[in-house]
């Protein structure tokens, strides 16, 4: 831990440095690159939406000991519906059924009462219509739209639009991301995973933030100098927090990849994985684009600039002429001259005047 300290405290202060900025296109590329296969994903197998969102029934049974796969053949062939089964800690069993028309919630409840070899008063069932899980599911992409405008909004006023288009650009590349892998997997799309994508852009926009807000500090009076250019300040100033970026996203993912890995893995509690995913996926991909998307792109925009164009040809000039002058102090001629006259080290002792001390009163000839 005191090297990571050390690393990042030698980070801080520039002492050494990761060109991220400079590499970006590769960056660039391996974003595009997941990107597509997120999207691949969605268009190939689509998102599992819950009953929440497409309507369905919910049954919860007593303790049974029949089986979770013997139950899930049970209720698809009761309801004709692909159904999810989970083992409660009770020993009860929850089956999930969605697409089924509420009206036909009696009949399998008593088929699986039957099948189940309980009595049908002892299944509890929880119905939602179509039209309401429709309602749930535009009230959540009306919510992520408006979150999405004001956070555009703030960042043009605290920072600039650069940013905020940047800013924009890794949120979406992080749901894009997260989704896809939610396809990708089969996980079962909740209000739970609503929650989680808004965590995780509300995480991401925090480590992209600070990036930001250290950016802006730095390239305040950025054109009265000649010794960096802005993509060079950009990328000090990725190096500055890099080490808090990381410390933060691992602190984050620790207790997420326990929910996801031993609670919904290792344990069987299913409840867990729709949140758990998606906060574990939106974490780490917050952390890729604020470090490899958000500040390149920023640096990209800015570079366009006619102010940012004129001060970097003037950085290469200068570089330019100081690599020319050292050249040629390096040169054949500059050794002869350092040969003929050698270097003068420590003080110059001057000769003692033979005239020292005549007309002074204190001086004396002897």
């Amino acid at each position: 831990m005191s090297k990571l300290g050390n690393l990042g405290a030698r980070l801080h202060r520039g002492e050494i440095s990761y060109d991220f900025v400079g590499k970006r296109k590769i960056w660039y590329g391996v974003s595009i690159l997941i990107t597509i296969t997120a999207i691949v994903g969605l268009a190939v197998r689509g998102l599992n939406m819950g009953i929440e969102f497409q309507g369905g029934a919910v049954f919860t049974t007593p303790k049974t000991s029949v089986s979770v796969a013997d139950a899930e053949r049970y209720a698809e062939q009761a309801s004709g519906h692909d159904a999810v089964v989970q083992k409660l800690g009770t020993g009860a069993l929850r089956i999930q059924i969605a697409g089924i028309d509420t009206g036909k919630s009696d009949q399998i409840k008593d088929t699986l009462a039957k099948d189940l070899k309980v009595g049908p008063e002892q299944i509890n069932a929880d119905l939602v219509g179509p039209s309401w899980g429709e309602q749930v599911a535009n009230k959540a992409w009306e919510g992520l739209a408006i979150f999405m405008v004001l956070v555009v909004i703030y960042l043009a006023i605290a920072f600039e639009w650069r940013m905020a288009v940047a800013a924009l650009v890794a949120l979406i590349h992080d749901i894009t991301i997260t989704t896809g892998i939610y396809a990708l997997v089969g996980f079962e799309v909740t209000p739970g995973t609503v929650i989680g994508l808004l965590t995780i852009l509300g995480y991401s926009l925090y480590d992209t933030v600070v990036v930001f807000d250290s950016l802006k500090e730095q390239t305040k009076d950025i054109t009265k100098q000649t010794r960096f250019t802005y993509s060079e300040i950009a990328n000090r100033s990725i190096n500055g927090t890099l080490v808090r970026s990381i410390n933060t996203t691992v602190v984050a993912l620790l207790p997420v990849a326990g929910l996801l890995f031993i609670g919904g893995g290792f344990l069987g509690a299913g409840t867990l994985n729709d949140i758990s995913l998606s906060l574990f996926v939106g974490l780490a991909a917050g952390a890729y684009s604020s470090i490899f998307i958000a500040t390149p792109l920023v640096a990209d925009l800015k570079e366009r600039e006619p102010a940012m164009k004129a001060l970097t040809k003037r950085v290469l000039a200068k570089r330019a002429q100081s690599a020319a002058g050292e050249g040629v102090a390096d040169g054949p001629a500059g050794d002869d001259a350092d040969e003929a006259t050698p270097a003068v080290v420590g003080p110059r002792n001057q000769p003692a005047s033979r005239t020292r001390g005549r007309g002074r009163p204190s001086g004396k000839r002897r």
